[in-house]
Formats: structure tokens, sequence, C-alpha cells
């Protein structure tokens, strides 16, 4: 069989199975088993697969068939132009919080400062940051020790190891700093709708990284409480939120002291962030 058999037998299965990204996902399995970028497997669609590499093919086929996660297949997700290693203790990054890296990078502007992410996970945020704010440093915070070492797996990867610290810490701990910017993509998820979402992201990313409590501001209301003890004057928190969520958060950060700035809204006008500055500094 050849390239071409084998992925339009790999698309149908999937196609069967509702996988809307049916195609690219049997093309990007494919260019696993062969170890070969997706464009190379493309321009020689007539090369012939071996019999141990169809029977690696299939076996692949048929967990995305069962709906696991491409990223949790190929254990690896872009972000930011980088590839990040993920498994099922992470949730998979997401173009949406690219425009809060995106946002943040150009507010900024290439300053050195001090960042604090909450709920690292695969530190694809703290990461992605400092690898724009070359003179600044970060440390990043998970109650979830697989999760960290996944993150310290990827700082490794990416060659931080001296600008970056990843830590087995909730929020509610003690910190020795302030900070100049804290980030966290907190759950904020209500709870009874988890039930709503997709079955690949119900069965296989993990529930902590999506639960936000009864009204989805469980985390997010933890996160700004603690963020006002340990943020400089005037530093800034950028929290990424669900769209129905933008006026009870707006509310929270005032009652707070922090001032919104930004509003981050995706292509489709949808919230997808908030920025905050810290406008009142208490002993």
């Amino acid at each position: 069989m050849n390239a071409l058999n084998l992925i339009n037998f790999g698309s149908r299965i999937l196609k069967q199975k509702n996988i809307l990204s049916h195609k690219l996902d049997s093309e990007l399995l494919l260019s696993e088993i062969l170890q070969k970028k997706r464009e190379e497997v493309l321009i020689n669609l007539n090369q012939k697969i071996s019999e141990k590499n169809i029977n690696k093919y299939k076996k692949l086929i048929k967990r995305r068939a069962k709906s696991e996660p491409i990223a949790y297949i190929l254990k690896k997700k872009e972000f930011w132009s980088k590839n990040f290693f993920v498994n099922k203790n992470t949730l998979i990054p997401r173009p949406e919080t690219e425009l809060i890296v995106e946002r943040l990078t150009a507010i900024t502007k290439k300053k050195g400062i001090s960042i604090l992410d909450v709920g690292t996970g695969s530190g694809c945020i703290l990461i992605s940051l400092i690898s724009e704010l070359k003179c600044s440093t970060g440390i990043g915070i998970d109650i979830s020790n697989k999760a960290i070492n996944i993150a310290r797996k990827n700082r490794d990867k990416h060659g931080m190891q001296k600008k970056l610290l990843f830590l087995k810490k909730s929020i509610t701990s003690e910190f020795h700093q302030k900070f100049d910017l804290v980030v966290s993509n907190p759950p904020y998820i209500k709870t009874n709708e988890l039930k709503n979402l997709s079955t690949d992201i119900q069965k296989y990313e993990p529930k902590i990284a999506l639960d936000g409590g009864n009204d989805g501001l469980d985390l997010i209301k933890k996160v700004i409480y603690k963020t006002k003890n340990i943020l400089k004057l005037n530093g800034m928190l950028a929290l990424e939120i669900g769209n129905e969520q933008i006026d009870k958060v707006s509310k929270i950060l005032l009652k707070n002291n922090f001032m919104v700035k930004h509003i981050i809204k995706d292509y489709k006008e949808n919230v997808r962030g908030v920025i905050s500055t810290y406008i009142k500094y208490e002993q």
C-alpha cells in the first residue's frame, strides 16, 4: 500500500467517526509514523509503506477514532511557532491563548520584567513570553506535579533553564517576592457546562484544568485575591476568561483595586482575556 491509499484509508475511518479534521489528522499520523514532515509525505504519495508502518498507523488511527486528541497521540502541540510536549496531564495549548501572549509582548515592549504564571500546565504561555522578552525571568506554578514535570521538559527543550523556574505550588501559597506581571489561564468553565464540551475534551483533557466551579469563577477569584498581594504597584494581571464572564470579572477586579486596561477579543469578537493594572498598594 502506498502513502495515498493509506491516508485515504485513515481519513475514511475518521470521517465515519465524525472527526472533522479527518484528512489532516490522517496525514499527520502518517507523517509521525514515517518521521517526516507532512509536506514531504504529500509530495511523495506514491511511496510504498512497509507492513510494519501500516500496522503502527492503523493503531494510531484507532486511537484517534476514539476521539483521543491528535496532540496527545503525537505528544506535541505547536504554540507561538514552537513545539511543546503535551500529554493527558496538561491542557492542550490553544490558538486563543496566543492572543494574550501577543498583547502582553506588545504592551511590555521587550522590557525586562518578572513574571508569575499561575496554573502553568505545559508552560507554553510563560516560555513563549520569555522567548520574546529576552531580559525577563519567570516562575510557573501548578498544583499538578505531573504538569510541572512537563513544563520543565519544555523549558529545557527551549533552552530556558536559567530564566525559568517551575514549582508545584498553589496560588494560595506564600510568596516571598513581588512580580511585574501575573498571567493565568485558569479553569473557567462552569461545572454543569462541562458535559457540553466536545467528546475529545471530556474524555481526555484534565478536568482540573477545565472545571471553574458552579459559576466558573472559583479559580479566577483566587488568582485575583492573591495577586493583589504579590504584584508590584502598577503591575499587570492577565487572565484568560470565558466570553460571558467579562462583566463579572471586571467587577471583581475593580473591587480588588485593579483597573481594566485591555479586553482581548478573537476575530469573532468573542472575549478571550482581560489585562488589568494594580492601582493601589496595600501593606
